[in-house]
């Protein structure tokens, strides 16, 4: 029986996707999570998990940040990204950041399967002609991964705050947390990252190319 989580956050995609995926795999059983705090919830009660199918956009994920928390935290379990977006910067960390293949949304169902095959066999998975044009991660790109793995969900939404230019204030009102939580938070964010200012976490979230972080 081969064991798939779909971590994606609109419906009809996740149900759209399973119904293709029964029609490839005959013995199948699937989990369903629509953000990253339940997407690392199902994977802890589900141990036994054969590939995680990810989405980058989901509530609490941004771009990168699932991805590299996931691989962080679950190094044994394959991740293919399931995505809309093209674009080769973004296959390149993906796949740099450790996930096993890159499979376009608009694939059809029978490569989708074949893709996932691949990488239920061990290899890699790309589609046809992008191998040869995704670039090797740079070793500023590593060693930020490397840190930005060290941060919770949580101190990873205050960094987008940072970077949206919020006051402390402020994004303890959008977290729902006190003053002093936020503060804390940030002096973490600091450490864990090596920086010691603001305008040093900006910088390092545009590296990342964060997108908004909805409320999980």
């Amino acid at each position: 029986m081969a064991h798939f989580l779909i971590a994606d956050d609109h419906p009809l995609f996740r149900e759209a996707l399973i119904g293709a995926l029964r029609l490839q795999f005959a013995d199948l059983e699937v989990a369903e999570s629509d953000s990253l705090e339940s997407t690392i919830q199902q994977i802890d009660q589900n141990p036994d998990l054969d590939l995680v199918l990810l989405d980058l956009h989901m509530p609490g994920s941004g771009d990168l940040y699932g991805i590299i928390r996931i691989r962080e935290d679950f190094p044994d379990i394959p991740v293919a990204v399931i995505s809309g977006s093209e674009q080769l910067d973004v296959i390149s960390k993906v796949m740099g950041f450790g996930a096993m293949g890159f499979i376009p949304k608009s694939s059809p169902s029978a490569q989708i399967a074949n893709a996932i095959n691949c990488i239920l066999e061990g290899d890699s998975w790309l589609p046809e002609g992008m191998a040869g044009k995704i670039k090797a991660l740079s070793k500023d790109d590593l060693d930020l991964a490397n840190r930005v793995a060290e941060l919770t969900p949580q101190q990873y939404k205050v960094l987008y705050l940072l970077h949206e230019g919020l006051l402390n204030k402020q994004i303890a009102y959008e977290l729902q947390v006190t003053e002093a939580t936020i503060k804390a938070h940030i002096t973490a964010i600091f450490r864990k990252l090596g920086i010691n200012s603001r305008t040093q976490a900006v910088l390092l979230a545009e590296k990342l190319q964060l997108t908004p972080v909805e409320a999980a």
